[in-house]
């Protein structure tokens, strides 16, 4: 019979990746999830019956257990950007983590992968970074062969970076962003998949990996890169780590006082203390080379998805070639 694995997350953006790969490799996927009906679409990467989604929540011991019954490998990309309701920092990347981790190994799970962050640091300011830290050393403590993975920022048709961007570019002659210069490694996410996939496979040593692309930018020249993909000429308007911090704060309280119902759509006071530390691979580390693993660069990938963002869209290259005919 095939092997197993259970991937909590796996609807998510980097988790249907991971899926996907794992399906077309011949293995049977479950996909541990809170809301299963709203994650049937994944059942389309394999064969009948070969990709299920479960109900799982990695805040209760009961369903993470039921989740990992008969798996031969665990994956967990559960993860949020900022807290939501009983989803903290703490209950997520630190509690939850740790949770899989003892349960995976209490049920005999041969090998867990576990997605954490580029940054994790437990002496940070930031509570996402601390919280991430908390996490890895929970899961190396339960389970000590584990693989870590740190990503940079990821990069792909659903991501949450670029296509934000080249969003709010459509609006206006500013494109307003904060920390200019910070410097950030972009990995995209089919690179950052394959490396769960060797790992769940068994041929990745066991440690911790970050990966990253093979372009190192600071944020300004990131969004130069898109603008230049989606033909837009956008100046970029850089807001003082001060400025931000007073827009953060306000945002935030927005959302205390009306108990989340409001939420922060544009920066929380956690994320902007992240944002003032580079993001890119540190000397020495174990990467996407040492898997393998051929990075793949932007330029190759933000064509294939933001063309949509252009002011032409899909006709955008037809237009171009037609002045090329009339001159």
């Amino acid at each position: 019979m095939p092997q197993l694995v259970t991937i909590f997350g796996g609807s998510g953006f980097v988790g249907r990746y991971i899926a996907q790969q794992m399906a077309k490799e011949g293995w049977r996927v479950r996909v541990a999830v809170r809301r299963p009906i709203e994650a049937v679409f994944v059942k389309t990467y394999g064969n009948v019956g070969q990709v299920e989604p479960v109900l799982a929540n990695i805040r209760d011991d009961g369903s993470v257990l039921a989740a990992l019954n008969g798996a031969d490998a665990a994956i967990n990309c559960v993860g949020v950007l900022a807290p939501n309701g009983k989803n903290t920092f703490d209950a997520v990347h630190d509690d939850g983590a740790q949770r899989v981790a003892r349960l995976a190994a209490a049920a005999g799970v041969q090998r867990l992968v576990h997605i954490s962050a580029i940054g994790a640091d437990a002496l940070s300011d930031s509570d996402y970074a601390q919280s991430k830290a908390a996490g890895e050393a929970g899961v190396i403590a339960a389970f000590p062969d584990a693989v870590i993975l740190r990503p940079s920022v990821i990069f792909g048709p659903e991501d949450d970076f670029f296509n934000r961007f080249a969003r709010m570019s459509q609006f206006g002659p500013f494109l307003p962003i904060m920390g200019a210069s910070t410097r950030f490694q972009p990995v995209y996410v089919g690179d950052v998949a394959r490396a769960a996939v060797t790992a769940a496979r068994g041929t990745a040593a066991p440690g911790t990996y970050e990966l990253g692309g093979p372009d190192v930018d600071d944020f300004a020249g990131l969004m130069d890169r898109m603008l230049d993909v989606v033909q837009r000429r956008r100046i970029i308007l850089n807001i003082p780590f001060a400025v931000g911090r007073i827009i953060a704060f306000s945002l935030d309280m927005v959302q205390a006082i009306s108990l989340g119902l409001i939420r922060n759509p544009v920066i929380t006071r956690d994320q902007l203390r992240n944002l003032q530390h580079d993001n890119v691979v540190t000397d020495g580390a174990m990467t996407l080379a040492d898997l393998g693993i051929d990075a793949t660069s932007m330029d190759t990938i933000l064509p294939e998805y933001l063309w949509c963002f252009r002011p032409s869209g899909q006709y955008a290259a037809i237009k171009s070639s037609a002045r090329n005919l009339r001159t």
